[in-house]
C-alpha cells in the first residue's frame, strides 16, 4: 500500500464514501425527486471532481519524486484507474438526476425495474476498498461480473420500452426513461474497469475479464492443478496481431510454463489448426497444444513454451560463431521442410495484391507514399497505382512452379534458436499454408533488413544473414529447376519492403524502404517479356 504517500489513501476513501452517497442521494432522487436532493447531487458532484483530481495529481508527483517498488506501482496505477471510472459514475448519478426532469410524473419510473440496480451498484462499490486491501482475487472478479449483471437488467428493461414505443406509447416518457436506465448500464462499464484494475494488482498484469476466464478454463482443462494466483502471468506487449499473448510460469515445483494467446476467433482458431499439422508433419517443431476454447467471436489457446531466444536476438546478442551455428541449423531445418512438403503443381500467387489490401493502413501511417503520375519531358513516370497493376500482370505470368508448407509470417522474431538443444523453432502459425516458398523467403529478408538498428556493426551482421538465406534459396531454387525465382523474389520483396512501413514512424527509414519498393517495381516493370526471364535480384538493395 501506499499509505505513506500523504494523502493519497485518505483522500482515496473518501472519493469512495462520496460516490456511495452519490448512488444513494441519485436512489432517493428517483423514488421521490425535491428540490434540495437534486441540489445535494450536483453539489457533491463538485466535491467528487475536486477529490478526483487531488488524487490523480498525487499519483503523478508520487511517480515523478518516488522511487517505486513494482508492487507499489502497480497499486498507484490501480488507484488511478478506480479513481477515474469512480468520478464518471458520479457523472452518470447527475446524468440521471437531470434526466428525471424530462418525465411527466416521476412515478413513471415506477413502471420499470430499476431499484436492483441501485442497490447493486452501492454494494458493489462497497466492495472495492476491502477487495484492494486484501488482494481479494474471487471480490475483484465480483466486481467485474456486475457488468453483466446490469447488462441483463438493462436489457430486460429495454425490451419492454421497445414494445411500448412500437405502439406509440407515452413516447417521450419511455425515451427518458431509456436514458435513465441507459445510465445505470454504463456504471456498470465503469466497475468492469474497475475490477479489471483490481485484478491487475492481484495478478501483476493488465488482463480484462474475458482473457482472465480464457486463462483459468485453459489452465484447468490443460491439466494444471489450482487457479490463476498458482501461475505467473507475465503479459507480451510485442504483438500487432490484436491478439493478447502472455507467458505463463507455474509455481509450483513441478513447474510446466505455456504460453497464453487470446484474440479473434478466426484467428486462434487457424492456430490452433495449423500447430496441430505442424506437429502431424514435423513433431517438435511448433509448440504442442495444451488446451484451446472458443467463447463468442473469440478464441484462447494455451501452448508449450519454447526456450530460446529469438533469431533476431542472436544476430544482435550471440557471437559469431553462435550466429552461424544459428543460420546453419535454421536453413537446414527449411530446406527440410520444402523438400518434405513440395508439391509439383504451378500455383499463382498474389503477393501484389496483398499490397492493395494493406494500402489503407500505409497511407494512414505515410499519406505521402502514394505517388501520382509524372513526366519528365518525353519521358513518363507512372503511379504507384499503375505500376502495382502492372506488377500484378507480371505475377500473373509466372506462377510458382511448385508449392511447399510455409510459415506464412516468417518474420525473424517468429524463430527460435535454442542453442542448447541445437534446434529451431517456429511460433505464430495463423497464416501457414500450401504456398510459394518465395512469399517466406521475402518476408524473411525485410524482416531483417528493417530490424531497428543502425550501428554499422550489428547492420553488417543483419546483411550476413540476409546473403546466406538468399543464397541458400537460391539454391534450392536451382536445384529444384525454379526459373523466374528471382522474379517472383522481386515482387514479394517489393510487396513487404512498401507494406511494411506501416510499421515504421521514422520517416527517414520509411521512406528508404518505399524508395526501395519503388525501385524493384520499375526494374520489373520496364523490362520487357523477353529480358525478364533473365531478371537477376538486386541483393545490393538490402545494403544500408
Amino acid at each position: 500500500m501506499l499509505k505513506s504517500i500523504d494523502g493519497l489513501d485518505e483522500n482515496f476513501r473518501f472519493l469512495i464514501m462520496e460516490v456511495q452517497n452519490q448512488i444513494k442521494a441519485t436512489y432517493e432522487f428517483v423514488l421521490a425527486p425535491t428540490p434540495s436532493t437534486y441540489d445535494k447531487i450536483f453539489s457533491k458532484d463538485d466535491y467528487i471532481d475536486n477529490l478526483k483530481n487531488v488524487i490523480e495529481n498525487k499519483c503523478f508527483m508520487t511517480l515523478n519524486q518516488t522511487k517505486l517498488n513494482p508492487e507499489q506501482m502497480k497499486y498507484l496505477r490501480a488507484v488511478h484507474v478506480i479513481t477515474i471510472n469512480l468520478e464518471r459514475i458520479g457523472d452518470y448519478c447527475v446524468n440521471i438526476a437531470k434526466q428525471m426532469g424530462y418525465l411527466t410524473t416521476p412515478r413513471f419510473l415506477e413502471n420499470f425495474d430499476y431499484k436492483d440496480s441501485f442497490l447493486k451498484i452501492h454494494a458493489t462499490i462497497n466492495e472495492i476498498l476491502p477487495v484492494l486491501q486484501k488482494a481479494n482475487l474471487s471480490g475483484a472478479l465480483s466486481i467485474c461480473r456486475m457488468e453483466d449483471e446490469l447488462d441483463g437488467m438493462y436489457k430486460e428493461n429495454f425490451d419492454k420500452i421497445m414494445i411500448h414505443l412500437r405502439i406509440g406509447r407515452n413516447v417521450e416518457d419511455h425515451i427518458t426513461s431509456l436514458f435513465i436506465i441507459r445510465y445505470l448500464e454504463r456504471i456498470g462499464d465503469s466497475l468492469l474497469n474497475i475490477g479489471e484494475a483490481l485484478l491487475f494488482v492481484i495478478i501483476g498484469e493488465r488482463i480484462k475479464i474475458q482473457q482472465f476466464q480464457a486463462l483459468q478454463r485453459n489452465l484447468s482443462k490443460s491439466g494444471l492443478q489450482g487457479d490463476v494466483t498458482d501461475v505467473d502471468f507475465l503479459g507480451i506487449w510485442g504483438s500487432r496481431s490484436g491478439c493478447r499473448i502472455a507467458r505463463v510460469e507455474e509455481k509450483s515445483p513441478q513447474a510446466r510454463n505455456s504460453i497464453f494467446k487470446e484474440g479473434n476467433l478466426r484467428k486462434i482458431r487457424q492456430e490452433k489448426i495449423n500447430l496441430e499439422c505442424w506437429n502431424e508433419i514435423f513433431p517438435g517443431l511448433v509448440p504442442k497444444v495444451f488446451s484451446y476454447q472458443e467463447e463468442g467471436d473469440n478464441a484462447s489457446l494455451l501452448t508449450e513454451f519454447l526456450s530460446g531466444c529469438t533469431l533476431d536476438e542472436a544476430i544482435f546478442n550471440a557471437d559469431g560463431e553462435i550466429l552461424e551455428n544459428a543460420l546453419f541449423i535454421f536453413e537446414q531445418t527449411v530446406q527440410h521442410i520444402w523438400e518434405q512438403t513440395l508439391s509439383r503443381h504451378d500455383m499463382p500467387t498474389n503477393m501484389m495484391r496483398q499490397v492493395g489490401d494493406r494500402m489503407s493502413s500505409i497511407l494512414q501511417v505515410h499519406p505521402e507514399f502514394m505517388r501520382p503520375a509524372m513526366g519528365m519531358g518525353s519521358v513518363t513516370i507512372p503511379s504507384l497505382g499503375e505500376l502495382i497493376k502492372q506488377c500484378m500482370d507480371i505475377e500473373a505470368r509466372y506462377p510458382a512452379p511448385f508449392s511447399v508448407f510455409i510459415h506464412g509470417d516468417f518474420n525473424i522474431n517468429n524463430i527460435i534458436y535454442s542453442h542448447q538443444e541445437q534446434k529451431v523453432y517456429f511460433i505464430d502459425l495463423h497464416r501457414s499454408q500450401h504456398a510459394d516458398y518465395v512469399q517466406d523467403v521475402s518476408v524473411f529478408l525485410v524482416s531483417n533488413f528493417r530490424l531497428p538498428v543502425l550501428e554499422q556493426e550489428a547492420r553488417e551482421r543483419i546483411t550476413r544473414t540476409i546473403m546466406s538465406f538468399y543464397a541458400f534459396a537460391k539454391a534450392f531454387a536451382v536445384e529444384n529447376r525454379d526459373e523466374s525465382f528471382d522474379i517472383r523474389l522481386g515482387l514479394g520483396v517489393a510487396r513487404s519492403l512498401y507494406t511494411s512501413t506501416r510499421f515504421e514512424l521514422n520517416r527517414s527509414f520509411a521512406q528508404s524502404m518505399y524508395n526501395r519498393s519503388l525501385f524493384l517495381m520499375e526494374r520489373l516493370a520496364e523490362q520487357s517479356p523477353q529480358d525478364l526471364t533473365n531478371f537477376t535480384f538486386p541483393l545490393e538493395i538490402f545494403n544500408y
